[in-house]
């Protein structure tokens, strides 16, 4: 079985075309029967909260409010603080945790 690339060629460029041109008639579709809807913006009320574990980050295009846990440690933190308990040693050679 031998493939022709002429064949398959002339095969790829023709359903390339339909795709493309089918995007085009979808668009222009769209484009014109909803041409007439108007667009109506909700007010969006803001709330002031200022508790200490919200931040609000405003940037052009969006408005993002993360909001922690009350005595959240993030995973990174935990993960520091696991290898630095294993890893810490005292010049004595004993461990943070056989001092205490």
């Amino acid at each position: 079985m031998s493939l022709d690339p002429v064949r398959w060629n002339k095969r790829a460029s023709l359903l390339y075309a339909v795709g493309v041109w089918t995007m085009f008639g979808c668009y222009g579709y769209y484009r014109y029967t909803h041409k007439d809807d108007p667009q109506v913006e909700m007010p969006i009320e803001e709330e002031e909260d200022n508790r200490p574990n919200v931040e609000k980050y405003e940037t052009i295009h969006t408005k993002t409010t993360v909001v922690y846990k009350e005595n959240f440690v993030p995973y990174s933190t935990r993960l520091l603080n696991l290898f630095r308990s294993s890893n810490e040693s005292s010049p004595d050679g004993q461990s943070h945790e056989e001092q205490k």
